[in-house]
């Protein structure tokens, strides 16, 4: 396939995306080629997944409109722009909607940071129907799409789409639910990051072709209908119920999958008979690709139509500089979706971008982040390349064959600092302690340059059993990355804190593991500011854990705090050590 963007800036004005229908009149349509739907407020910036997707139709030459938070009582919006020549692309948005919608214990928000001023309701009395994004928003969303317009093709995206291709567990309703894919009855859905898969659906159906085997997407077969290859079948739904052990099977499987790089068809029969085939995923992006993405024409603003989204304000000084992490924490969703390879962004495009946000009238000279999901992935490789059929380079320690270009991430970071329009430069994404120990030059960057007051870092746990099950590297490693840390602040002279972020709840971990961690923290002398409970959100091996009561590895019962009470009483082990300070807020969500 040609390069997933080929750019004509010329003829592309820096204005938004037409979200209204007089919007779409003015720019001479008189309807669109494609309608993106989504459950956010529209923000025209890189970090917004519909952004990224409208802007790279657009320089294909698609004309394409978004219909941004919809009502969903019936399908009038749907209708608005008139009849969408190519399709429907339909996305929760940037969160999974019960995830927007409801705690980790399944208590309703009362904010949405990606609504206007935060508000999660419509206008009018707060009634839950309303909701401005509906619980699970891309099947609400389809089936308005077919009521609008029957014979229009429906397309499936986005972070909410793609962990629910399979058969998943929804924790709201405390069940396991068929695919999305199915239910919905959409004619075809993408996982992972879409750009390849989403230009190829484009050139396919302007073309009249059909949607069959494209890379990094999903399908629905009868079982007569089903193609002649070679696929291997994951537990059906009828197995699943017969013996629930395979729901934790059927994830194993799918992550293998997804890090082995083979091309591997997968099908799994759903409930009612139909089966979902997923074809082989789309090759991440090169770094030439992906600097075509990020200098693509975005405003970098919330359309005037939504005002303020909290959302934006926290990441429009920020810029990604990474995709994709190897990490593969069995509760993370970033290594599903995002993928297990690493792509990193050049210097020069990041700085060109810079040199975007110092435009903007309202930059003040601070960037808030150079990161994405895990910061200082950026720069790194393989040896192996796409050889390494596991992909798991930091479990259970750093892989021999993964390349850490400590120099690269300390040349993007020198050469942002000293941009004439540059205040300060921060890393407030995620950091891995243990790549830190490898790169001490870059570590002593970003503690005496780059730290916005606290060093963020996630150990999750403390106790090995916890970690292990987390799939992530032992408690020693948190140990001696306070102790070299503390040593550079003191040889720096700096008093800064390190935030530590930690998790309850998580499958396999009791209350004599969180006595243990609260022993510990004091020992280690590390303050606990924020933690979460575990949330068992869909496509995750943690989820199937939750689920199932067994643990990854060996197949064995493990304890699971299901019951609020079990939850609450480790809450409280942590909540006993939080300390609140003038100016400083702690962070307990659940």
């Amino acid at each position: 396939m040609q390069n997933p963007v080929v750019v004509n800036r010329a003829s592309m004005a820096a204005s938004f995306l037409p979200v209204t229908k007089k919007e779409m009149e003015i720019r001479g349509w008189d309807r669109p080629d494609v309608v993106l739907v989504t459950g956010d407020a529209y923000v025209d910036h890189p970090s917004f997944g519909i952004a990224i997707v409208g802007r790279l139709l657009e320089a294909h030459g698609l004309k394409v409109a978004i219909l941004a938070q919809p009502r969903h009582h019936d399908p009038t919006e749907f209708k608005k722009f008139g009849k969408p020549r190519l399709f429907f692309g339909i996305s929760s948005g940037n969160l999974d909607s019960i995830v927007a919608n409801y705690t980790g214990n399944a208590r309703v928000r009362q904010k949405d940071a990606y609504s206007p001023e935060g508000n999660p309701y419509f206008q009018g009395p707060k009634i839950k129907a309303n909701r401005r994004r509906p619980d699970r928003a891309v099947l609400r969303y389809a089936n308005l799409a077919r009521q609008a317009f029957p014979d229009v093709p429906i397309v499936l995206g986005g972070i909410e789409a793609s962990l629910r291709r399979f058969i998943h567990y929804d924790y709201q309703q405390e069940r396991l639910r068929n695919s999305v894919l199915t239910d919905s009855k959409a004619d075809i859905l993408v996982f992972g990051m879409g750009e390849r898969a989403i230009i190829e659906i484009a050139r396919r159906l302007a073309t009249e072709q059909d949607l069959i085997g494209i890379p990094g997407t999903c399908t629905r077969h009868g079982k007569t209908g089903l193609p002649a290859q070679k696929f291997q079948c994951l537990p059906s739904w009828e197995e699943i119920n017969n013996d629930l052990a395979r729901f934790l099977d059927a994830e194993l499987k799918i992550d293998e999958s997804a890090r082995s790089g083979q091309d591997l068809i997968l099908i799994q029969e759903q409930k009612g008979g139909v089966f979902v085939l997923q074809n082989p995923p789309a090759p991440p992006l090169s770094t030439e690709e992906m600097d075509e993405i990020y200098q693509l024409p975005f405003t970098r603003m919330p359309h005037p139509h939504f005002g303020r989204v909290p959302a934006w304000e926290m990441i429009k000084d920020s810029i990604t500089v990474v995709r994709g992490c190897s990490g593969n924490c069995s509760f993370c969703a970033i290594a599903r979706h995002q993928g297990p390879v690493v792509t990193s962004r050049s210097v020069a495009s990041v700085l060109k971008e810079i040199d975007d946000l110092t435009n903007i009238p309202s930059f003040k000279g601070t960037i808030t982040d150079l990161g994405g999901p895990t910061a200082n992935l950026y720069g790194v490789g393989c040896r192996l390349s796409y050889r390494c059929k596991k992909k798991d380079c930091l479990f259970p320690k750093i892989c021999k064959n993964l390349t850490v270009n400590e120099d690269l991430f300390r040349k993007l970071l020198e050469a942002a600092r000293n941009h004439k329009d540059v205040r300060r430069v921060f890393v407030s994404s995620g950091l891995r302690m243990e790549l830190l120990l490898k790169t001490p030059k870059l570590l002593k960057d970003i503690l005496e340059k780059h730290t916005p007051g606290a060093l963020k870092i996630a150990p999750e746990h403390t106790e090995e059993e916890v970690l292990m099950l987390m799939h992530k590297p032992g408690a020693l490693v948190l140990e001696k990355f306070l102790q070299k840390t503390r040593s550079l602040l003191k040889n720096l002279g700096q008093k800064k804190e390190i935030t530590a972020y930690f998790m309850t709840s998580h499958p396999g971990c009791t209350l004599l593991h969180m006595e243990a961690m609260r022993r510990k923290l004091k020992k280690l002398r590390l303050p606990v500011r924020q933690f979460q409970d575990f949330t068992p959100t869909p496509g995750t091996i943690s989820t199937a854990m939750y689920v199932t009561g067994l643990d990854r590895y060996k197949k064995r019962p493990i304890f699971v705090a299901r019951k609020r009470g079990q939850r609450l009483a480790q809450r409280k082990v942590l909540e006993s050590l939080m300390k609140t300070k003038k100016g400083h807020k702690t962070d307990v969500q659940g």
